[in-house]
């Protein structure tokens, strides 16, 4: 399998990159999010780590697999993010995290195991995933805290 950071990732702006594009010299927290979930409110924590840690990216995948939490447009989204939560951090296309439509990115990521043994689908919105440069990575709980990952 190609390394995940390789691997083609659709940007909400309509472009293509790769993980390991965006996050340059740094590490990558990849977040999967929801603009009507309640644990929507992390988007300020997340955003501060983007802002304050030059190693690091957090980059946002909206996916509406999980309670149809993310039923908005492109559009829609963006504009509740930077209006609620002034995110400047990027934020992918839409994607399916789970099932058959699973991104290949997301399918490499489930297969890690977390600190409470979980491997598998992802269980909610904002699991996160802190990955290296090297290509390692370490799973949290969609509850855990974006400031008890670094």
């Amino acid at each position: 399998m190609s390394n995940l950071l390789d691997l083609d990732f659709d940007m909400i702006d309509g472009s293509t990159t790769t993980l390991r594009a965006l996050a340059g010299d740094g590490r990558v927290l990849l977040v999967n999010v929801a603009s009507a979930c309640g644990l929507t409110p992390q988007y300020a924590d997340l955003q501060h780590l983007h802002a304050t840690h030059d190693d690091l990216t957090v980059v946002g995948v909206p996916c509406n697999q999980f309670g149809a939490q993310e039923p908005g447009t492109h559009e829609e989204i963006c504009a509740f993010t930077e209006e609620r939560y002034n995110v400047t951090f990027p934020l992918s296309a839409k994607i399916e995290v789970n099932g058959p439509g699973r991104h290949p990115i997301y399918a490499a990521l489930c297969a890690v195991t977390d600190e409470g043994g979980h491997s598998g689908d992802v269980r909610w919105n904002f699991e996160k995933f802190l990955i290296s440069n090297d290509g390692s990575i370490v799973r949290f709980k969609p509850q855990t805290s974006p400031n008890d990952v670094l």
